[in-house]
């Protein structure tokens, strides 16, 4: 089957399920310039998936992007930090009981919490980050597409790659995560159609949608374990897909003794990562930062809506990181291919769809 025919037959598997719901994407919503009269009584508050929100990458993103909005509306926030999965409910519950009056909600496993407490607590407004299921007045969905990033990313992975190996393995096997491995493999898959080259995925089969999995988000053996076992498979560019456990992925690679890259999700990590910074070929970003600032600035200046913000390469929602120390390791010609293939995207020339885009191409 070619790339083609595949994605294809993706986007008739995408546009069947919850993808119609969030077919019009919402743009996040800019300030009226009012900031500094903001409502006294605006209390913007948010919850931590079990990463907590000094993962260095999607918590503490979201996290700082409520903390500047707050800051120019001239308001406090509450914060609470869940450890398992147990507190989400409870963590919701007790600030509404604080006053609360928007609540953001970080990551697609609160969206049942989420949900509910919405129902109870309709003068409440939620906004909730990388989920789209709940449809409510008082529910703002951020969500992204990062399959068009996760893309451009697996083109550069192969490009790079000197043993014609790369990999990716993922937390838990959550549409939020595969979809970067989605995007990843529909990538390289792009760049053998058009080098005439068979630079191969290992840790994730697209077509099965099976793959590596760690069962959970945290940095841990078994992390590292995968990521071991992908080098052994002669990959030399990783893609970690959930949070910490790239941290497991750089001490596999330091174990290894050999030279493997690595690609960054949500945040830049070469910026964000406490080490490791020179293993990163580039990150596949999602803007959660000014995600979260645009729209609690919207709500502190009465402005919230629940149109479905959907983060694109179109509207700068997703991206790609540069290549900082890799700078001059990739191809003369990579940036500039990156470009044109980020133009396709965009004008719709080169289709980009997996099961799990929150909008339908």
């Amino acid at each position: 089957m070619t790339i083609q025919t595949r994605k294809v037959a993706l986007a008739g598997l995408a546009s069947a399920g919850v993808i119609a719901l969030l077919a019009g994407c919402g743009q996040a919503p800019a300030s009226n310039g009012d900031s500094t009269e903001a409502a006294s009584d605006f209390l913007p508050c948010i919850v931590s998936d079990a990463g907590g929100f000094d993962d260095k990458s999607f918590n503490q993103s979201s996290y700082e992007g409520m903390a500047e909005a707050a800051d120019e509306l001239g308001v406090e926030m509450k914060e609470v930090e869940s450890d398992t999965e147990d507190d989400y409910a409870p963590n919701i519950s007790s600030l509404v009981d604080q006053g609360c009056n928007l609540i953001a909600t970080i990551g697609f496993a609160l969206a049942e919490a989420t949900s509910a407490a919405a129902e109870e607590n309709p003068d409440v407004k939620f906004i909730m980050l990388d989920d789209g299921s709940i449809d409510a007045e008082n529910v703002k969905p951020i969500i992204y597409d990062t399959a068009q990033a996760a893309f451009l990313a697996g083109y550069a992975a192969a490009d790079y790659s000197k043993t014609g190996v790369v990999g990716t393995f993922g937390g838990m096997q959550f549409p939020t995560v595969t979809i970067f491995m989605d995007g990843f493999a529909d990538g390289v898959a792009y760049y053998n159609e058009a080098k005439g080259k068979d630079v191969k995925v290992v840790g994730w089969d697209v077509e099965g949608q099976t793959g590596s999995f760690t069962g959970g988000f945290e940095a841990n053996d078994t992390a590292k374990q995968l990521a071991t076992t992908l080098i052994g498979q002669d990959a030399d560019v990783l893609l970690p897909v959930g949070g910490p456990i790239f941290l497991s992925a750089i001490e596999a690679i330091a174990d290894s003794g050999k030279e493997v890259a690595m690609i960054g999700v949500d945040a830049d990590l070469y910026e964000t990562a406490d080490s490791g910074q020179e293993l990163f070929l580039t990150s596949i970003l999602k803007q959660m930062k000014s995600g979260v600032y645009d729209v609690v600035l919207a709500a502190g200046n009465d402005e919230f809506d629940a149109t479905p913000y959907v983060g694109t390469l179109d509207n700068d929602g997703v991206g790609i990181a540069p290549f900082h120390d890799f700078e001059g390791k990739v191809s003369d010609t990579l940036q500039g291919e990156l470009d044109d293939i980020k133009a396709g995207i965009i004008d719709g020339s080169i289709e980009v769809v997996s099961p799990s885009s929150p909008v339908a191409k």
